[in-house]
């Protein structure tokens, strides 16, 4: 599900107040950006050793941020006040439609607003007083379709009723439900007029007319996702309990449940991914008694048909205590992860060839929590092929490293050249940029934002972070970055939420301060090197939310919060229009030509990455315009020759920390490299490099490459297993060995050990996390969520970890 321009807002009790915020403002400035090395040395030094360079976008000319000088007035005159004399319940925003702003509070009354929040209208009437659910209470349709589906419980009753609106939220019609909803309902991507949902007694529905009339398709379903054209996949349980994981069966319909067909059995849990289907099939299950578990390992296959064959991944098979987890998925490739034996906290990240089967060592010791299932692996979006992720150091510690090339080469983030290293730092010349993201999030430090980035926002990316040796447990500060993570500047001082408006023509931010009130908020026109900083309102309020258009487009934001005193409590909201501050629009003469991963646009050999260079034009820093809803990123997308940066290792190779050259993995040096595919063993001749996939380089430097059918069926146990037996002495010898080897040593650590570790601890853990997708993207074929995704305010799609994890006492 996908949430698009526009915007309407349910509240509750809303009243409307039109006092309009006292203006003060306060100067704030920031060291202008220095001479950025824009390209790290890739593959060869450490990210500070990189010699310093031309950007192609150039700071501010002067010494002083005079455009941001006399906005008081104005930012005054179209600041907006709304007042809700309630205080009960929570925030949630829902945007929908084209432009005109809709936002949905899931409690008894609702309350749209058709202009960004500046004024609201009170229509509780349209749902009668009733209760909207607080979880899954809110369903926003897909693209521009204007739909809108709130569920809610009826009083007195163990029934269920939904209120849809087709018209943007303006007027709702209810219907009853002949079940209880189970999880958030979901829209056919394809389709918004065609709705699925789970029961709470986990049976499959289905309406094609939005809700008017309901049918049941199924039986015990576990999980139900929707794919591409139409399908849906779902599992379905035969003993009637969702629990006994790793013999669930895979179906698929095509039509809507008039024919369903089983495309996988033995499974454990499924995903989706661009064009890839996975599921993991539990092998080698044998029960311990008395303690009533079981050891097994899991296995990943891989469908590019929807189910039609499948291919085992050629990945490391993980045991009871292990999982895999899908970082990021795309028509391409897979990032994915797998995480190391015992309670390590990490594992290795592998990426995938464009069959989604071959893989190759990408990253070692990559952070992923036993307990939470947090990664701070992040798609940076507003450049093409940067991710930025964490890893833990054999000390402990955590450190962030950046991939300008799809996971090709890893690096650390270059130290800031207008900050010193902390004091984690051994030496205070070498340090570096280290990021706070979802890891940091989990533990509890004084981080309010994930890094974020926007498409139409080139090279922008805004984070939280410290420069040391290693993430810091000290208060974080905000950086940005205008070159797509390659260099950094300090913004401002200590956590701040923040948002990017304007196709990243104006940035805003406000304080988090959780124990005070706040009454400022600071933005900046030239991506984070001046702040202004402007008082909306003499008494501050408890902050709980900033809110802005989806797509970065928009130049209106509310600051959502609440007031408590000994005699009134409320929540209130302001919204502010920055229209009238930057009334000019921009022209040809405000932007510049830039060569994205580039220090030098004159150098015809600089910038290629992925096997083409991009060229793109962007504000200027010191143009204080206004880009426009209508604003696109144009491009000049130009071919490179191949290179070995064109080049992942091939199965069975990787690269060292700092190294180009790819070399054999130590367990598999001087053997026959073997993988299966398409049910075929595949003899691969390699010189150690296969095409990252998605490169579009042409000639130049090729490596040999070369896979040979070895006429020899492979092993799976995913499909009818008498189709796939192949010599079941030699291939179940291993196998014998391995579960004897495993109940050996579990018998050997005693009770304690088996109670703990496999038990007690991480048993039956598998996880499919999430696809980093934008909602302008095709992010619907990334719905790997059963607790349904959660969109948030800034127009990005969090995700919760799709654990699908069982957790003993």
């Amino acid at each position: 599900m996908r949430i698009f321009p526009s915007c309407v807002l349910l509240l509750l009790v809303p009243t409307f107040a039109a006092d309009v915020a006292s203006g003060h403002s306060v100067y704030l400035k920031r060291s202008d950006a220095p001479g950025k090395a824009v390209k790290i040395v890739r593959r060869s030094l450490p990210a500070w050793l990189s010699t310093s360079a031309g950007h192609g976008i150039k700071p501010r000319s002067t010494d002083s941020c005079e455009a941001l000088q006399g906005y008081e007035t104005k930012l005054g005159d179209n600041t907006h006040q709304n007042i809700f004399k309630d205080l009960s319940g929570s925030v949630s925003l829902a945007w929908v439609g084209d432009a005109t702003g809709v936002s949905a509070f899931p409690f008894a009354h609702l309350s749209p607003s058709e202009n960004y929040g500046k004024s609201f209208e009170d229509v509780t009437n349209l749902i009668n007083n009733t209760f909207i659910r607080s979880e899954f209470g809110i369903g926003i349709g897909p693209e521009n379709s204007g739909k809108v589906i709130l569920t809610a419980d009826v009083s007195g009753s163990h029934g269920s009723r939904i209120f849809v609106s087709d018209d943007f939220g303006r007027g709702f019609t209810h219907q009853d439900l002949p079940f209880i909803p189970l999880s958030q309902i979901s829209y056919n991507p394809d389709n918004s007029s065609v709705l699925l949902v789970l029961s709470n007694n986990n049976e499959l529905w289905l309406s094609e007319d939005f809700g008017s009339n309901w049918k049941k398709l199924h039986d015990m379903v576990c999980l139900v996702k929707w794919g591409r054209d139409n399908t849906i996949f779902f599992t379905a349980s035969h003993n009637g309990s969702c629990t006994d994981r790793g013999m669930l069966e895979l179906k698929r319909t095509t039509d809507y449940g008039k024919t369903i067909k089983s495309i996988a059995n033995k499974i454990y849990s499924y995903g989706l991914g661009g064009r890839f289907l996975f599921a993991s099939v539990m092998t080698d299950k044998v029960s311990i008694h008395p303690f009533k578990c079981s050891l097994f390992r899991l296995v990943i296959h891989v469908s590019v048909d929807q189910g039609e064959t499948w291919n085992m991944a050629q990945l490391p098979p993980v045991g009871h205590e292990q999982f895999y987890s899908i970082l990021a998925a795309n028509d391409d490739m897979v990032f994915m992860h797998v995480d190391e034996a015992g309670d390590t906290g990490v594992g290795t990240i592998y990426v995938s060839d464009d069959r989604g089967t071959v893989y190759s060592k990408s990253l070692e010791r990559h952070l992923y929590t036993t307990t939470g299932g947090e990664t701070d692996f992040t798609n940076v979006t507003s450049l093409r092929g940067v991710f930025t992720t964490s890893i833990l150091t054999e000390d402990k510690s955590v450190q962030s490293v950046v991939s300008f090339d799809q996971g090709g080469e890893w690096v650390p983030l270059r130290k800031p050249e207008d900050s010193k290293c902390d004091a984690t730092a051994k030496d205070p010349e070498k340090c570096s940029l280290h990021i706070h993201a979802a890891y940091s999030i989990a533990t509890g430090l004084n981080v309010p934002m994930l890094p974020l980035s926007e498409p139409n926002a080139v090279g922008l990316i805004l984070a939280h972070g410290s420069v040391g040796d290693a993430v810091s447990v000290i208060k974080p500060d905000v950086f940005v970055s205008d070159d797509g993570g390659y260099t950094w500047i300090k913004a401002l001082d200590g956590p701040h939420h923040y948002a990017i408006l304007d196709s990243g023509g104006l940035l805003v931010a406000v304080e988090h301060n959780p124990s005070q009130g706040v009454n400022e908020i600071k933005f900046s026109t030239d991506e984070g090197q001046c702040w202004g900083v402007y008082k909306f309102t003499k008494d501050p309020i408890f902050f709980t939310g900033l809110a802005s258009e989806p797509g970065a487009r928009s130049m209106n934001v509310s600051i959502w919060g609440y007031r408590v005193s000994l005699i009134s409590q409320y929540w209130i909201s302001f919204t502010i229009d920055f229209r009238d501050l930057i009334t000019r629009e921009c022209t040809d003469d405000d932007y510049v030509q830039w060569l994205a991963h580039s220090d030098d646009i004159s150098d015809p050999k600089d910038g290629c990455m992925l096997g083409y260079k991009e060229k793109f034009l962007r504000l200027k820093k010191d143009s204080v315009c206004l880009n426009g809803r209508d604003f696109h990123v144009s491009t000049e997308p130009t071919p490179c020759p191949c290179t070995l940066d064109d080049f992942l290792c091939d199965f069975g190779y990787y690269r060292k920390e700092n190294s180009s050259e790819c070399v054999e993995q130590p367990d598999l040096k001087g053997k026959v490299l073997e993988f299966c595919l398409h049910g075929k063993e595949e003899k691969l001749l390699t010189k150690g490099y296969r095409k990252i996939p998605g490169d579009k380089c042409e000639g130049g430097q090729v490596p040999q490459r070369k896979e040979i059918d070895l006429r020899q069926r492979c092993v799976s146990d995913l499909v009818d297993p008498q189709l796939l037996v192949n010599n079941p002495s030699s291939k179940s010898v291993p196998i014998v060995i391995t579960v004897i080897i495993v109940l050996l040593l579990s018998i050997a650590g005693g009770i304690v050990f088996v109670k703990k570790y496999v038990c007690g601890g991480r048993f039956l853990v598998h996880r499919y996390s999430v696809l980093q997708q934008h909602v302008e993207d095709n992010a619907s074929e990334g719905m790997d969520d059963p607790l349904e995704t959660n969109h948030i305010h800034n127009g990005k799609i969090e995700f919760h970890d799709d654990s699908d994890e069982d957790m003993l006492e």
